[in-house]
């Protein structure tokens, strides 16, 4: 199968796809591909900010994909592991690598007009996605589980990004 119907199936929330590819180490580069073009699409989003911005955007979705597997791994196993939970990092960075696939949308935002809903509506799309790529990781029988992990991901996530952008100034 290739990479392109990969992504479609990963943009459509196809459990079975999370499955495929968090079972199977080769698929870490076409993870990782996924990964590149959503940041890229991102990238280009954001080209009305400037080049600059493009860059900025395009680096920090790549380090995100990795931050956010670390967590998802962390949370999923040690603080909220169901019974079946067995996982390892591996696991994580290929099903979320493939959330990352409705990211692709992101590109629209430079069209003038579109870039908040193009950003809003792949976000929250890819969250929507990783929800469903941590189920499936993570072997939870339970969708809550899974959203409790990337709820407190998030958090913990949101707060880094605060963090390294100055948090609270004087």
């Amino acid at each position: 199968m290739n990479l392109t119907t990969r992504m479609i199936r990963a943009a459509r929330l196809d459990a079975t796809l999370y499955e495929e590819v968090e079972g199977d180490a080769a698929l870490t580069g076409q993870a990782l591909a996924v990964v590149l073009l959503a940041s890229l699409a991102a990238g280009i989003g954001a080209l009305p900010r400037g080049v600059n911005t493009f860059v900025a955007v395009a680096v920090a979705a790549v380090i995100s994909w990795y931050l956010w597997a670390f967590l998802s791994y962390l949370i999923g196993t040690r603080l909220l592991p169901d019974a079946r939970t067995h996982a390892d990092m591996g696991q994580l960075l290929r099903s979320i690598g493939f959330s990352s696939a409705p990211g692709v949308i992101r590109a629209a935002g430079a069209i003038p007009g579109l870039g908040p809903l193009a950003f809003a509506v792949g976000n929250l799309w890819m969250l929507v996605a990783m929800v469903v790529a941590v189920r499936q990781a993570l072997d939870y029988r339970s969708i809550w589980r899974a959203l409790g992990v990337v709820a407190i991901g998030w958090v913990i996530y949101s707060a880094i990004l605060w963090l390294m952008m100055g948090g609270v100034r004087p």
